[in-house]
């Protein structure tokens, strides 16, 4: 079995160089319309399905922190206006969200995780031979796997800190503080989208690709989301009239160019770490 070394910084600077070539002689920017078409497909029915159905469990206890947990990482500006359509469809929504949407809602979404593992797949110079229905049942798998965490973490953050309250009231210790309500959130605001893209690098693409081949692409790509989120709700802010130009799409055509962004930079992590192995592939020779 080939040993895989970790890259050297000659490799680390020659391979961002060669994804970049990569991304631009592939239509990088074509593909990461694509995907994030295909993930606005999917968000806004998903999130639906996965709100209510939380709601109709907890009686509408873990609504509030299942939202923030979704859009927690998006810049301000682009989340609220989505946030709010959100919350008005639900006012007003039946038992259909939950049932025949519910069925919609994994099959649109099993259409943008489609979407993101060709992106990938192609990143990584692997060839796609899995048959369709072996994709579409990783798909419908990963949907389903990651409404029950999003579920799961969204619970979390209501039990634990009664739990802790309670150990606080009844034991000198004051664990009370160390997971605070705020802590628990922005901890998991941060973890949602790091394990995603890691998540994304491990499973998606048709090869298995070991921890120090993908690293360099999720640490890449974390990056430029961070400085594009910020750089996207600085620009937002002071300097967009999306609501003069689309009027009441202005919220979704802010949330459809943020995730072309994201796609974009989710694409080039996938073209680093692809360049970095194939560099060392070639100087291994």
């Amino acid at each position: 079995m080939r040993r895989v070394s970790i890259p050297t910084t000659s490799q680390l600077v020659r391979g961002l160089w060669l994804a970049l070539r990569r991304f631009n002689n592939k239509n990088g920017f074509v593909m990461s319309s694509h995907v994030a078409m295909s993930l606005m497909m999917a968000l806004f029915p998903f999130v639906l399905f996965t709100v209510a159905l939380a709601g109709a469990l907890s009686q509408g206890y873990v609504t509030d922190e299942l939202i923030d947990l979704i859009f927690g990482a998006w810049p301000k500006d682009v989340a609220d206006p989505i946030v709010a359509e959100l919350r008005a469809v639900l006012a007003g929504a039946g038992s259909g969200v939950i049932t025949l949407g519910g069925l919609l809602a994994i099959y649109f979404a099993s259409n943008g995780v489609a979407a993101v593992r060709k992106a990938m797949t192609q990143a990584y110079h692997d060839h796609d031979s899995w048959p369709f229905w072996k994709t579409r049942l990783l798909c419908f798998a990963l949907v389903i796997l990651g409404g029950a965490a999003i579920l799961a973490i969204a619970a979390f953050e209501v039990v634990l800190p009664v739990y802790t309250r309670l150990v606080s009231e009844n034991t000198v210790v004051d664990v009370d503080n160390w997971f605070s309500v705020d802590r628990l959130r922005w901890t998991f605001t941060v973890a949602v989208p790091v394990g995603t893209v890691f998540l994304a690098h491990l499973i998606l693409p048709t090869r298995r690709h070991s921890l120090s081949q993908i690293l360099p692409g999720v640490v890449l790509t974390l990056a430029l989301w961070a400085a594009g989120g910020w750089g996207f709700s600085v620009y937002i802010a002071q300097f967009a009239t999306y609501s003069a130009t689309y009027a009441g799409l202005a919220g979704a055509m802010a949330a459809l160019i943020f995730l072309y962004l994201c796609s974009a930079m989710l694409i080039l992590g996938a073209e680093y770490n692809g360049a970095l192995i194939d560099l060392q592939r070639a100087e291994s020779k």
